[in-house]
């Protein structure tokens, strides 16, 4: 079963590179008009000029959570309706455990957590009005097991395949279902630096993927549409692996 997707309306935060422009691409080509939400005013004005009328670029910083209400009021007031939000924007520090300080965690809790939570709860507000929707969030191969350096990412996306579950026991009632992706390993520009710069991490990376490959953006663009689509109607509360195996290889 295919979404009837004509009228749709979504929203991707970090929608301007990588994953979310993937995702934001994947929706446009199936005539969903998208809100793209990012602080890269390039970037957004980029992919808006490739993913052409269907797309809307929204410059925003989440981590500004008093500016959310405003915005997804305005966002609501220009589409009509939101049927669907992805929520893809994040950030990440690699850096060792004891000198991670209060600050910096707490800035990765902000962006990933604690935005994630406030622009759905402002979007919830508006699809109780159109009779439900789709949520997604978009976790990581750090919430299934521990990778070094990187504690307070941890810590969010844990936070997020949590919120997940509690989210989608309480807006089931209201037609609201809501679902999680954690990507394994993305062919990506962020995932280059990091890879390619730590040959030895690379190496362990592709020993336990049983695919033996990175994904491709694309590839979690589809399941992204999956999930927003009828085809995932009875589908809520799951987590997702999109990884080529790597949270189960040996």
């Amino acid at each position: 079963m295919e979404l009837s997707s004509n009228g749709k309306k979504a929203i991707v935060t970090g929608g301007g590179s990588g994953i979310g422009l993937a995702i934001a691409r994947k929706f446009v080509e199936q005539q969903i008009t998208t809100v793209i939400i990012g602080r890269d005013e390039k970037k957004l004005c980029a992919a808006k000029d490739e993913l052409g009328p269907l797309c809307i670029p929204f410059g925003y910083d989440l981590s500004d959570l008093a500016v959310i209400p405003q915005m997804i009021d305005k966002i609501y007031s220009q589409l009509g309706t939101i049927d669907i939000l992805v929520n893809n924007a994040g950030i990440n520090m690699k850096k060792n455990f004891e000198e991670v300080t209060d600050e910096e965690f707490q800035k990765i809790l902000l962006t990933n957590v604690t935005a994630v939570f406030a622009l759905s709860r402002e979007v919830v507000k508006q699809m109780q009005t159109n009779g439900g929707g789709s949520i997604i969030n978009i976790s990581s191969m750090a919430s299934q097991y521990g990778i070094p350096k990187v504690i307070a990412y941890s810590a969010s996306k844990s936070a997020v395949e949590g919120m997940t579950r509690a989210m989608a026991v309480e807006l089931a009632p209201m037609g609201i279902r809501v679902n999680c992706i954690a990507p394994g390993f993305i062919a990506t520009d962020m995932s280059a630096r990091a890879l390619n710069n730590d040959i030895e991490r690379k190496q362990k990376v592709m020993s336990r993927t049983p695919m033996a490959a990175l994904g491709a953006p694309a590839d979690i663009g589809d399941a992204a549409y999956f999930l927003a689509s009828d085809a995932a109607r009875y589908i809520t509360g799951v987590i997702l692996p999109v990884d080529g195996g790597n949270s189960i290889g040996f």
